[in-house]
């Protein structure tokens, strides 16, 4: 046993989050945080983030239809004469009624996600809130009519509805946000497995500290050699150890991301955790195909996932094609003025040519010239070595395939300000006008990028390459290189309109609010 892993099975480790823990976690190894978490160790598991999470949302969606039927009353009751119109019982009604709009939110599930999906977000809910909001409001008119109390007028139901639609998703995440920059969102995580799957899950969870979890270390005994991000996570043992474990450092998750012990052995030990307060998530075989659109279903007991076999349909590209022009002349008409100040900026900054065109492969590989605006100074291309050892692809543990440069000097005043924010990729929008890209899909690569795809990856070329995708919303230039093709692959592989509107929510926020990875 190595000096790792017997730190973790010392008799005076006590329950809570330990010494050692706090030290060696990547997540809460600044002092600040590790204060914050040894405060927070009085709070029993169901206290924490469930529990805290799912009554500011109950409060959120309170205070949201509360809001927008006060709206409402108000619009509504300003456009009549004041003494032909009675509010009271409409209140009263709406009062009497509220819990249930709590009750329902509760059935349609839109309360127990944030506990069990480390990376839920509200815009996974916002159709389940859609339903919610709708199945209420009109639930409201029947009993209204069917009791006599109230006779709300429709417009105003109607007016009501879209109000509380966009108000209850905007206020969740509001919410959110606040929740996760407490530390009672934040769970005590151990991977079960040190090899490929659970290092590569590891750093993912490094990536991502929104999603709020303190990766405490690992379980395995056997654990292939980690990987130079991941030196200082510790080994805690091996599964047989896993309760006392669980125990030891007040873990709250435990993620099952293969390992060399036998398949009994670590059912037995999950078996086992029955009666504890943790919750326990399972890494799927061949994850590399299988998405959380992936259909599930049963034979006696047995689960099977059904991949069936994709190809976009015509009406699907039809429609694929009509949002993208749709979206794209709207955005063009409204940042008009933004996109020629943009330009403006650039032109005066150094009296250069405002926009960069650039050669990427297409669908089909086919190549074509990408646009954007100028972020370097004329000539970059030809200082591209002078700037070589700056790459940090050219660092050990690197990629050779890749080459990003942090801090690049090539890159002008204006231009640093426009990567950040990702402005200067709207040029491309005139690439998916004339059909050669669309606003989301697989990242588009220059031609010797595109020479290192191989095999099953090509399939990344089926469609047409992307402003934004799961590359962009998930870390942008910080992902590997095989991560960005299997995310293209899954992407290609589980189309669907909806899982578009989606990226294209979620990219906003990435792009706008940290410009994570762009440089």
């Amino acid at each position: 046993m190595t000096e790792r892993q017997a730190t973790a099975s010392e008799p005076e480790l006590t329950a809570g989050v330990s010494e050692i823990a706090l030290q060696d976690s990547p997540l809460v190894r600044d002092e600040r945080i590790a204060e914050i978490l040894e405060r927070r160790q009085g709070i029993p598991p169901r206290h924490r983030r469930g529990w805290m999470i799912r009554r500011l949302l109950l409060g959120a969606d309170l205070v949201s239809i509360t809001g927008a039927f006060l709206v409402s009353e108000r619009v509504f009751y300003a456009r009549a004469a004041v003494d032909s119109v009675n509010i009271v019982p409409e209140l009263a009604l709406f009062a009497a009624t509220l819990p249930l709009w709590g009750l329902v939110a509760f059935v349609y599930g839109l309360y127990k996600q944030d506990d069990s999906r480390v990376a839920h977000t509200t815009i996974d809910e916002v159709v389940g809130i859609f339903h919610m909001v709708t199945v209420c409001t009109w639930g409201f008119f029947v009993a209204a009519w069917l009791t006599g109390v109230a006779h709300p007028e429709v417009e105003k139901l109607i007016f009501f509805w879209a109000l509380a639609t966009i108000l209850v998703p905007l206020v969740r995440s509001a919410v959110r946000a606040y929740a996760r920059s407490t530390t009672t969102f934040l769970q005590n995580v151990v991977i079960v497995g040190a090899g490929d799957v659970g290092q590569t899950l590891a750093e993912k969870f490094l990536r991502h500290p929104e999603y709020g979890v303190n990766l405490v270390g690992f379980v395995d005994a056997e654990p292939k050699e980690q990987r130079p991000a991941l030196e200082h996570v510790v080994i805690l043992g091996s599964p047989a150890d896993l309760q006392s474990i669980i125990h030891a450092y007040d873990i709250e998750r435990v993620i099952v991301a293969f390992s060399r012990d036998s398949a009994e052995l670590v059912l037995d030990v999950l078996r086992s955790l029955k009666n504890h307060w943790v919750q326990i998530d399972i890494v799927p075989r061949y994850f590399e195909i299988i998405s959380v659109g992936t259909g599930l279903s049963s034979v006696e007991g047995m689960p099977l996932y059904g991949l069936a076999p994709r190809a976009l349909s015509s009406s699907s590209q039809i429609l694929k094609r009509a949002v993208d022009l749709f979206l794209s002349v709207l955005v063009l008409a409204v940042f008009a003025p933004l996109l020629i100040a943009i330009a403006v900026a650039i032109y005066l900054n150094d009296r250069g040519p405002v926009l960069f065109r650039q050669p990427r492969v297409g669908v089909d590989g086919r190549e074509f010239s990408i646009y954007k605006f100028r972020t370097m100074v004329r000539g970059a291309d030809e200082r591209k070595q002078d700037v070589a050892a700056m790459n940090k692809h050219a660092q050990p543990g690197g990629d050779p395939r890749m080459f990003k440069v942090r801090g690049d000097p090539r890159v002008t005043r204006v231009g640093r300000a426009l990567r950040h924010f990702s402005l200067d990729e709207f040029p491309q929008l005139l690439n998916v006008l004339r059909g050669e890209m669309s606003l989301v899909g697989p990242r588009p690569l220059i031609p010797e990028e595109d020479s290192h795809v191989g095999l099953w990856g090509r399939r990344r070329l089926d469609l047409k390459p992307g402003m934004t995708g799961l590359w962009q919303t998930l870390g942008r230039s910080e992902i590997p290189f095989e991560e960005m093709v299997r995310l293209d692959y899954l992407y290609i592989t589980n189309w669907s309109l909806w899982n578009d509107l989606k990226l294209l929510c979620l990219t906003v926020p990435h792009v706008l609010g940290r410009g994570k990875g762009a440089y």
